[in-house]
């Protein structure tokens, strides 16, 4: 294993910190933790393309980045309906 996938290991772990901070938080304090969870899955995504050297990672990353922002959009409509 080298230096980028144990970066990867270490950012996911953060990842499910905030996963979990987005479902037990109220609602604008959980979409930050979401926009965060977002951005952390994306560099975890680019670091796994560059730790096993295949690029179809670094697409799946570019396409979760830009999804992530309608992912946060969804919960906040979502999220006001629930609460």
């Amino acid at each position: 294993m080298n230096e980028w996938l144990w970066a990867a290991a270490v950012l996911t772990l953060a990842l499910a910190a905030l996963v979990l901070a987005a479902v037990r938080r109220p609602l604008l304090e959980g979409l930050v933790a979401l926009e965060a969870a977002g951005v952390d899955a994306t560099l975890v995504m680019l670091l796994i393309a560059v730790g096993t050297k295949r690029e179809p990672f670094g697409d799946l990353a570019l396409i979760l980045g830009l999804t992530s922002f309608a992912g946060s959009l969804a919960f906040l409509r979502f999220g006001r309906r629930l609460g």
